[in-house]
C-alpha cells in the first residue's frame, strides 16, 4: 500500500497521480468493435459462436432465452432463506425508487399559458447483470427493480450462463422478481450490442443499463447513439474520510470489502491523525489473512490501494471533490458541517456503523454508481432514467394575446417570418 503524508516534499505530485484515467485501451476498444460487428451482421449466429468462446456454451437460437421450465426449476431449487432475503434488498429498492420517480405537472407561464411536464416509463429497456464467479444477485435487483418501479412494459435482462447452459437459480429467482420479462443467456460485449442492434431472437430495446467489465463498459460507449445507455461505470472504488473518533477495525474492513472485487478497484483512506493511519494500516494486514479472496485482494493492496495523512478533514474534503470516489464513507466529529461539503461522490455512508455492503445489497439506494472520476458530472442509476420527459403547452385566447408579439419580436430577430406568422394569425 501507498502512503501519503501532507508534509512530504513530493505531497501535491503524490495527491496528483490518484486520478484515474476511464479511457479503455486499444485492445480492448478494438476487440469490442469486431464483436459488436459481428453480432451487428450475425444475429443469433453470431451470439451462439460467442458464447461458445467466451463462456464454452452450446446454446442454439431456441435456447438464448432462459424458458417458463428453467424459471420454475430455479423457484423450486432456491430455499426460503435465500428467497426472503432477495425479497429484503427488493423491497428497499423498489420503495426508494418510487419515492423518486418523476410526476406529471402543470403551472402557468407569464402569459397565461399551460405549461408542464409529462413522464412516461421506456417501453423495452435492456439490463445487463454480470456474471462470472458469482451470481450478481445485487446487480439484478439493483437495475430491473428500478425499470419495473417505473412501470416499462419489456424489461430485457442479458447475463453469461456457465459452460452447461445454465445460469444460478438464484440469480433467475432475483430476475424474475425484480420485474424481468426476458432473460437471455449471453453475457459480455455481444450482449450490448444484441440489445442494441436486435437479432432474430431478441428484439433491440431502446435503452441499456448495468455494469460490466472494461470489454462491457466500452461496448455501451460504443453503441451510445444506436440507443441510450445510463453510464459506463467501471471498477469498484471506495474512500474512506474518517477522525481519531473512527473504528480502525472498521475502517479496514471496509475497505477490504471493495478490494474483494479485484481487478482495477481502488481504495483509498484519509484521515488527519497519524494514529489512526497507523491502527488502519495494521488492521487491514491482519484482517486480510482472514478473508477468502486472497488472490484478489492482495493485487487490490498492491497496486490500488492508498492511505493519506493530510493537514486536516477540510483538506480531505478537498481530495474527495477532485478524485470524485464511488462510495465515500464519512466517520467524523462534525459529520453535519463536512457532509454538505462533498458534492462529487456516487454515494455516502455517514458514520461509524454505516457500511458500504449495505448500500451494495439492501439499503434502497441502487449501487451502480459513477466511477473514474465520473462523478463530477454524473450521478448514480435513478428510476427516473428509465422514464422519458415530454413537455406539454397549451394556449387559450389571452395568452396567445399576450404571447405572439414576443415570439413575433423574436422571429424578426432571427429573420424566421414563418415563425411570427404562425402565432400571429391565431390573434386575428
Amino acid at each position: 500500500m501507498r502512503v501519503l503524508r501532507h508534509d512530504s516534499k513530493s505531497y501535491k505530485s503524490d495527491l496528483a497521480s490518484l486520478d484515474r484515467c476511464s479511457a479503455p485501451t486499444e485492445e480492448v476498444r478494438s476487440a469490442v468493435t469486431s464483436i459488436l460487428q459481428a453480432v451487428a451482421g450475425g444475429g443469433d449466429e453470431a451470439l451462439i459462436a460467442l458464447a461458445e468462446k467466451y463462456d464454452g456454451a452450446r446454446l442454439e437460437a431456441k435456447t438464448l432465452r432462459v424458458s417458463r421450465r428453467e424459471l420454475s426449476e430455479a423457484r423450486r431449487a432456491v430455499d426460503k432463506p435465500t428467497k426472503k432475503l432477495l425479497a429484503a434488498s427488493h423491497k428497499n429498492v423498489l420503495r426508494f425508487a418510487r419515492k423518486s420517480l418523476r410526476k406529471d405537472w402543470r403551472a402557468k407561464n407569464a402569459q397565461g399559458a399551460e405549461v408542464g411536464e409529462v413522464f412516461h416509463p421506456f417501453e423495452r429497456v435492456g439490463c445487463y447483470v454480470p456474471g462470472g464467479s458469482a451470481p450478481l444477485v445485487s446487480s439484478a435487483i439493483m437495475t430491473c427493480t428500478l425499470a419495473q418501479a417505473a412501470g416499462c412494459p419489456e424489461i430485457v435482462a442479458c447475463t453469461p450462463c456457465g459452460a452447461d447452459g445454465s445460469i444460478h437459480p438464484a440469480l433467475l429467482v432475483a430476475l424474475e422478481l425484480s420485474g424481468a420479462t426476458e432473460i437471455y443467456k449471453i453475457g459480455g460485449a455481444q450482449a450490448i450490442g444484441a440489445m442494441a442492434f436486435g437479432t432474430a431472437t431478441i428484439k433491440p430495446v431502446v435503452k441499456v443499463f448495468g455494469p460490466g467489465n472494461a470489454y462491457v463498459v466500452e461496448a455501451k460507449r460504443q453503441v451510445f447513439g444506436t440507443v441510450a445507455v445510463d453510464l459506463l461505470p467501471g471498477p469498484s472504488e471506495i474512500m474512506v474520510i474518517a477522525d481519531d473518533t473512527a473504528r480502525p477495525d472498521y475502517i479496514a474492513a471496509d475497505l477490504l470489502a471493495q478490494a474483494e472485487h479485484g481487478g482495477d478497484s481502488g481504495i483509498v483512506f484519509i484521515t488527519d491523525s497519524e494514529f489512526l493511519l497507523q491502527s488502519v494500516e495494521i488492521e487491514i494486514d491482519r484482517q486480510a489473512h482472514e478473508l477468502s479472496r486472497q488472490e484478489q485482494i492482495r493485487s487490490v493492496l498492491e497496486k490500488g490501494a492508498c492511505l493519506v495523512l493530510a493537514g486536516s478533514i477540510d483538506e480531505a474534503i478537498e481530495i474527495c471533490n477532485s478524485y470524485a470516489p464511488e462510495h465515500v464513507s464519512l466517520i467524523v466529529r462534525r459529520e453535519k458541517h463536512f457532509l454538505p461539503r462533498i458534492r462529487t461522490a456516487g454515494a455516502i455512508f455517514v458514520g461509524n456503523l454505516s457500511p458500504v455492503a449495505v448500500g451494495d445489497f439492501l439499503a434502497g439506494p441502487s449501487h451502480e454508481l459513477p466511477t473514474g472520476g465520473a462523478g463530477k458530472s454524473f450521478s448514480g442509476l435513478t428510476v427516473d432514467q428509465f422514464q422519458r420527459r415530454t413537455s406539454v403547452v397549451r394556449l387559450d385566447e389571452k395568452s396567445i394575446a399576450k404571447s405572439a408579439p414576443i415570439v413575433g419580436s423574436f422571429a424578426e430577430i432571427e429573420g424566421l417570418d414563418a415563425h411570427a406568422r404562425s402565432a400571429t394569425i391565431r390573434t386575428l
